[in-house]
């Protein structure tokens, strides 16, 4: 054996203590974004008792989503503040910090007053715990990415995000199913009078649950090396980033762009246009939506997995393909053949799964020092801007066309199937 070969560090499998780190980091993952998400599922009811019974329907549901849209607008602060002590305290007490401050709000807000008990204070404090909300998960996400990223071998970083994407699915399925239930067991009247505090109040607990788990996580082994090393970042490390790491930071923002897409138009939006545009009953819009999740969750894993076979640059640049393919005769054939729906939205909850490929790119954006800096600066300035217009941009394109969805998200196919191509031609 040659001495070059000898000293060549032989790369090691996943072990019992990686699996771990990720399956709590996943199931982590998952109970905090069903506190974010939750919100959206019962807008209604939290419409009829945090605003003035005699305020016109439309502007309660304008303000009731402007609450939950606070959350997103909230991001980009808090996860800056995050990542700038993740980066120089350590990636474990920010991960730590993000759930408890996602778990506070909600249960307080499945215990809040009502308008009719307190007035305006009610939505006051109810936009302040959203607020909060916004802020932990603006750091929980891409913490959540730098963490499991740094505690596996090279070789996993791609099935180690992928996995964690698959846990933030799992966590909008939650929410969905909760919602399924509480509005079959109860009656309307018995949701309006209490049990919509109920989702809300089981989300604290899941995150006090998620709380003691991470107990048993460490810190990454990137983060305490570089702290042995006296290497941590010497300057703000956001000011690192912007100076030094532009094409990272434009990457990031384009990718996070078709993220957010792909969620909100197929996994958020497309129940109600199955119902309005398509005249599905809402119980078969949710089952679809369900294995849609579900699909989307199997296909964030695969997406990571390939990464760390063929390249993140192949993966997107064929996920995209896929996604623009299958979203298109999604969208077109559902009026002509309404019983292919279960099928067909599996398939493009499937191809959604492309984005389990976005989370690889972005922690190998960035160097170690300003990791967690550039890749929440990124990613919660891209939601805060595309999160927030791409459901106002799509609903105005269905008043233009039925097939509005389906242009926005082949618009955005075609952004990352770039992305992928200038990747391949940098060997990634």
């Amino acid at each position: 054996m040659s001495t070059a070969s000898a000293s060549t560090p032989v790369p090691r499998p996943l072990s019992r203590r990686d699996y771990r780190t990720l399956s709590l980091s996943a199931l982590g993952g998952a109970l905090e974004f069903y506190d974010f998400i939750i919100f959206v599922f019962f807008a209604a009811v939290v419409g009829q008792l945090f605003f003035p019974p005699d305020m016109p329907e439309w502007l309660r549901q304008f303000q009731t989503f402007g609450i939950f849209a606070a959350g997103y607008l909230a991001r980009p602060l808090g996860g800056m503040v995050l990542a700038h002590f993740g980066d120089l305290l350590g990636r474990k007490r920010m991960f730590t910090l993000s759930i408890v401050l996602m778990t506070v709000p909600t249960l307080i807000m499945g215990l809040l007053p009502t308008y009719a008990q307190i007035g305006i204070w009610a939505p006051l404090l109810l936009l302040a715990m959203r607020i909060v909300q916004g802020a932990a998960i603006g750091g929980e996400v891409p913490g959540a990415w730098v963490f499991v990223s740094e505690h596996v071998p090279a070789r996993s970083v791609g099935f180690a995000c992928g996995t964690l994407t698959c846990g933030l699915s799992v966590g909008i399925l939650l929410g969905s199913v909760m919602a399924n239930v509480i509005n079959t067991v109860f009656t309307a009247e018995e949701v309006l009078a209490w049990a919509w505090r109920v989702p809300f109040l089981l989300g604290g607990v899941f995150g006090l649950v998620a709380v003691y788990l991470r107990r048993w996580l460490h810190e990454t082994p990137v983060f305490v090396e570089m702290q042995a090393h006296k290497r941590l970042a010497e300057e703000l490390p956001l000011k690192t980033v912007v100076r030094e790491h532009r094409s990272g930071v434009i990457v990031s923002i384009l990718l996070t762009w078709l993220l957010s897409a792909g969620i909100v138009v197929v996994i958020l939006m497309t129940p109600t246009f199955l119902q309005k545009l398509y005249g599905f009953d809402a119980v078969t819009s949710l089952r679809a939506n369900s294995l849609a999740i579900i699909c989307l969750a199997l296909g964030c894993i695969a997406a990571g997995w390939l990464c760390d076979r063929i390249g993140a640059g192949r993966v997107l640049t064929g996920g995209c393909v896929l996604l623009a393919v299958t979203s298109w005769v999604f969208y077109t054939s559902l009026a002509t053949h309404p019983e292919a729906l279960l099928p067909l939205y599996a398939l493009v909850g499937l191809a959604v799964g492309v984005t389990g490929a976005v989370p690889f790119v972005m922690v190998n954006a960035f160097p170690p020092v300003v990791r967690f800096s550039g890749l929440s600066f990124s990613y919660n300035l891209s939601y805060a801007i595309f999160g927030g217009m791409t459901p106002m941009a799509v609903s105005l394109m269905v008043k233009w066309s039925p097939l509005g969805p389906a242009y926005y998200l082949l618009g955005l196919c075609a952004i990352g199937a770039l992305v992928g191509l200038v990747l391949i031609r940098r060997g990634r």
